[in-house]
């Protein structure tokens, strides 16, 4: 069966980052909801509280991305690899104390992350496992399905 399916081209960049961002959103979703199901660790007290954790949880990853892409291009610009390679590195893993802070402020006793570290380890986890879920998702769209490489340069 043949569709007449426009290419990538004639959608405008505004459209491509809602389907990335929507996909981002159920992705973690997903990834949040099957964690609250199959480890004690990771307690959701409703859907609901899930969909907008996911939601929080993108933006605040989007801006902790911007931020650290923003303080490496000026760190590059210096010629700072060292300082740059470590800045990314706290950045990344500092950020990961601010959106729990953050959670914790928004939903206060609806979501809780136990286990070792005051949950910190298994908010890590869950974040690890959401980005690794997301990456293999764009793989998956941008390689395995003969999907087209650029469209990740033009979003």
């Amino acid at each position: 069966m043949i569709t007449n399916t426009p290419d990538y081209k004639s959608y405008t960049r505004r459209q491509l980052l809602f389907i990335r961002y929507v996909s981002a959103i159920l992705i973690d979703l997903t990834v949040l909801n099957l964690f609250n199901e199959y480890w004690d660790n990771v307690q959701i007290s409703s859907f609901t509280i899930s969909l907008l954790t996911a939601i929080v949880l993108q933006l605040m990853l989007q801006i902790t991305f911007q931020i650290e892409h923003g303080v490496g291009s000026y760190l590059l610009k210096k010629g700072r690899k060292g300082l740059r390679f470590f800045s990314a590195w706290a950045l990344l893993f500092s950020s990961k104390f601010v959106i729990l802070w953050v959670l914790e402020l928004l939903f206060a006793d609806k979501i809780i992350f136990g286990g070792p570290f005051h949950g910190i380890l298994a908010f890590i986890i869950v974040i690890t496992v959401m980005l690794l879920t997301e990456g293999v998702m764009r793989w998956i769209t941008n390689v395995a399905l003969g999907g087209d490489k650029n469209v990740e340069a033009d979003i």
